[in-house]
C-alpha cells in the first residue's frame, strides 16, 4: 500500500479504534502493570504510592533499549542497597550508581549512572523526595507531561509515554489528556501504514499529528488498540486478518470493504 487511504473511507476505521481505545482505557486496574519479565522487578515499579520514584527512574533509562531492560534497573539497585527508600537512594554517589549498574543489560550504563545520580537529585530538590508530586492533584496532561521534561534523560517520547502509563493503567487522574501523545513504535507505525492513515516512512511527526487529528482530545489513547493489533494479528511477517476486528475496514486486506 502506497498512498493514503481518502479521509471519507477512514471514519469506520477511525471509529472502531477509537472505541476498542476508549474500551481499553475504561477498563478496570490491573493487579500488576508488565514493565518488564522479572516479577519482582515488576513489584517494585507497581509500588506507586510506596515508591514512586521506581517509575520515573524506570522512564530515565528507557533509551535506546527494550523497554523490560531499562524497568529492571531499579529492582538490581534495590538489591545492592537492600531497599528502595528515597533515603537510602539520595546517599548514593555517581559512582556507587555505575558500580551497581554493572550487571545491567543496558548498552549505556556510565549516562544512565549519571541520569539517575542527576534525576534523584532533582526528586530531592524539586519535590522533597516524593516523585508522586509529579503527578497528585489531578494535573493537566500539558504539566505532567512538562515535569517530566524537566528530569534528565527524558525527553518528549518518554515524557507522553509516562504520562500515558499513569492516566491509562495505574488509572491516575488528570483533568484533560490533550498533550498525551501516541507513541510511534514499530507496532503504531505497522498499524497507521497499514490502515492508510499515513503514507509508507512516514515520520514519527507525521503519525503523532495523524494520531491529533483522529482524536485531538486524547492521542494517546490509540497506542493501547494499536500495539494490541500489531502484536497480536498485524505482525510484520505474519498476518491474521480474520481474526483482527479492523479486517473489513482495512485496506491492507484483500478482502477489505474499502475500496483501493
Amino acid at each position: 500500500m502506497k498512498t493514503v487511504i481518502a479521509n471519507s473511507d477512514q471514519s469506520n476505521t477511525k471509529n472502531e479504534l477509537m472505541r476498542r481505545g476508549k474500551a481499553l482505557f475504561d477498563a478496570e486496574k490491573s493487579d500488576a502493570i508488565y514493565f518488564t519479565n522479572n516479577q519482582e522487578a515488576n513489584t517494585l515499579i507497581n509500588d506507586i504510592e510506596e515508591y514512586p520514584h521506581a517509575f520515573v527512574l524506570g522512564c530515565i533509562a528507557d533509551r535506546q533499549v527494550k523497554s523490560e531492560t531499562a524497568f529492571d534497573i531499579p529492582w538490581l539497585i534495590n538489591n545492592r542497597i537492600n531497599g528502595f527508600e528515597f533515603s537510602k537512594l539520595i546517599k548514593l554517589s555517581e559512582i556507587e550508581m555505575r558500580v551497581f549498574l554493572h550487571d545491567s543489560k543496558h548498552r549505556f550504563k556510565k549516562d544512565i549512572a549519571k541520569a539517575y545520580f542527576k534525576g534523584i537529585k532533582y526528586i530531592d530538590e524539586e519535590y522533597g523526595g516524593d516523585a508522586s508530586k509529579i503527578w497528585g492533584g489531578s494535573p493537566s496532561s500539558a504539566e505532567v507531561v512538562y515535569k517530566f521534561l524537566q528530569i534528565d534523560g527524558i525527553g518528549p517520547k518518554i515524557a507522553t509515554m509516562a504520562a500515558n502509563i499513569l492516566a491509562r493503567d495505574f488509572k491516575i487522574p488528570l483533568s484533560d489528556y490533550y498533550s498525551i501523545d501516541i507513541s510511534a513504535d514499530r507496532h503504531v507505525r505497522r498499524v497507521f501504514e497499514r490502515l492508510g492513515f499515513v503514507k509508507q516512512n512516514a515520520s514519527n511527526e507525521e503519525i503523532i499529528y495523524k494520531a491529533r487529528a483522529i482524536y485531538p482530545e486524547f492521542p494517546g489513547i490509540l497506542d493501547n488498540p494499536c500495539f494490541e493489533i500489531g502484536r497480536n494479528w498485524c505482525r510484520s511477517n505474519k498476518i491474521q486478518c480474520t481474526d483482527c476486528y479492523l479486517e473489513k475496514y482495512c485496506p491492507f486486506n484483500k478482502n477489505s470493504k474499502i475500496k483501493k
